[in-house]
């Protein structure tokens, strides 16, 4: 059977329509794929968070060693200084294990500085930086609004309670482990959480992150 020039038009339009809905499908791949520009700054946020991270864990015994005497628990309010770098970098980057990368990278930087509590550092900012991260993947890595960076900062903080009860406080009672819970929680929305999405904002509004869409968000903003 020879094919009429009708059928050859409706096999073009076919074809044209199957390689549109095949453009779009490496579009929104290709806004998933990490760029050498985001390995770069993720890494670059990752080393300057681990700096942070090794003198909060100087301050950390001599700052929380009151607050655990006046009610045992309490030191967890000291606890969000760890959780920022996950939730800045998915902020910034907006890519999938951008959270996780960046938070991992600042617990490898710190431990190599020395810290007190040695490999275990590895481990719990694995674990932080899958809480956060695990929150932008629920949004779909398409939402990164304030409300979404607080629930960012609970995902991190409840993780450091998972991590930190098991390892360091094994066989605390129940207050214990509400109250370090619950103060945890509270520090990783207000310290990782609404302090990141600030830093975001204060660092795109310095053009610094013209090349990614928190930048242009920012200008559009404006």
């Amino acid at each position: 059977m020879h094919a009429t020039t009708a059928d050859l038009r409706n096999t073009g339009s076919s074809t044209s329509g199957s390689d549109a809905g095949s453009g779009s499908g490496r579009g929104f791949g290709g806004r998933f794929r990490w760029r050498v520009v985001d390995i770069i700054t993720a890494s670059v946020i990752g080393v300057a968070a681990g700096l942070i991270f090794w003198a909060w864990g100087l301050a950390y015994n001599p700052v929380t060693t009151p607050l655990s005497a006046a009610l045992p628990g309490l030191q967890g309010l000291f606890n969000g200084g760890w959780l920022f770098a996950g939730v800045l970098g998915g902020l910034i980057i907006r890519k999938p294990g951008a959270a996780l990368y960046t938070e991992l990278v600042a617990a490898i930087v710190s431990a190599l500085i020395g810290t007190q509590w040695g490999i275990t550092t590895l481990l719990s900012g694995a674990v932080q930086g899958l809480g956060a991260e695990i929150v932008f993947a629920l949004f779909l890595y398409s939402s990164y609004r304030i409300w979404v960076a607080l629930l960012a900062g609970v995902g991190a903080g409840i993780a450091l309670s998972i991590t930190d009860l098991t390892l360091s406080y094994p066989g605390s009672d129940t207050p214990f482990i509400l109250i370090y819970s619950a103060t945890s929680i509270v520090s990783g929305i207000v310290l990782a959480g609404l302090l990141s999405w600030l830093a975001m904002r204060g660092i795109a509004a310095t053009g610094a992150l013209n090349r990614f869409a928190a930048g242009r968000e920012s200008r559009a903003l404006v």
